[in-house]
């Protein structure tokens, strides 16, 4: 089937496109998970700094799938002195409650598939935020869905989006990258792979048009 523009694929990322959170104030925030830690730290009782400070390391080794579940999950009860077997329930609770999945984009991409488009995911992710963004349903949904810490690097290294091509098998200039983050996009389109800023449902079909995709 011969698509529009060329394209086949339509790439989405998850947090702040496909997950967003439920909190608008945290919508308009750079970082939206930031409600999420400040969940959890509560449940520590731990004040924001300290929370940080034992996180950071773990929190971004993760992040690049540098370091197993198994051995996260141990090294954080270690430092929150927080029963191991309750911390992944404790993140997947707080991401749970502080995101939800953005039905206008998943009906969207219903329609895309039905129109012959691939829709695939790239997505940063830590161990304990990958099983509450990024469902079951979705890799149902969505083929192939390529996250940081199970394929050993992040976005924007170009390594990913390589990563991402072999397993699509198509050429980047098939493929369009949808993303909420500006400096995720440039790396991507180093490699001929064309890009979308996402910057909120309301003006995503205007800028599929201007891709020759009408929804």
């Amino acid at each position: 089937m011969e698509l529009k523009g060329g394209l086949k694929v339509i790439v989405f990322d998850v947090e702040g496109v496909l997950q967003i959170a439920k909190n608008k104030s945290y919508q308009k925030r750079l970082h939206t998970n930031l409600g999420v830690h400040e969940n959890v730290l509560k449940k520590l009782k731990i004040s924001l700094d300290t929370y940080f400070d034992l996180l950071d390391t773990d929190y971004s080794l993760s992040m690049e799938g540098k370091i197993k579940k198994s051995k996260l999950l141990s090294r954080l009860s270690e430092k929150f002195k927080y029963p191991k077997n309750k911390i992944e329930k404790l993140y997947s609770s707080a991401y749970t409650n502080k995101y939800l999945e953005n039905t206008f984009l998943l009906d969207l991409v219903k329609n895309l598939k039905k129109k012959g488009f691939k829709v695939a995911v790239l997505s940063d992710q830590w161990h304990l935020s990958s099983p509450s963004l990024i469902p079951k349903k979705f890799y149902r949904i969505f083929n192939p869905v390529v996250v940081s810490c199970d394929v050993g690097t992040r976005k924007p290294n170009l390594d990913i989006y390589k990563i991402l091509l072999k397993k699509l098998k198509v050429l980047p200039k098939e493929v369009l990258f949808i993303d909420d983050r500006p400096w995720n996009l440039p790396p991507a389109e180093k490699l001929g792979i064309k890009t979308i800023h996402f910057k909120g449902n309301s003006n995503i079909k205007k800028r599929l048009k201007e891709f020759g995709i009408v929804i």
